[in-house]
């Protein structure tokens, strides 16, 4: 998909001598790098919003559920 963008002139240079350097096409040094960054920031997005979530509910289990867990466990294993 083509998209237009504006770019400072800085970073347009430094990709430009980059994607060079590389020997790469321009668009895709643009491509794996905004990869990157949502790669990055998607994860932290999800964080967030479950930050979110347990900051207003609680996340305690009720006693008799931990209880059947804790039941559960093989105790000879610790």
């Amino acid at each position: 998909m083509k998209v237009a963008i504006s770019v400072p002139d800085p970073i347009f240079e430094a990709a430009e001598l980059l994607a060079k350097q590389r020997q790469v096409p321009r668009s895709q040094l643009f491509a794996e790098a905004l990869s990157e960054y949502v790669s990055r920031h998607g994860s932290a997005a999800v964080t967030a919003k479950l930050n979110d979530v347990y900051a207003q509910e609680a996340s305690a289990l009720e006693a008799p559920l931990a209880q059947a867990q804790y039941a559960s466990i093989p105790h000879e294993t610790w």
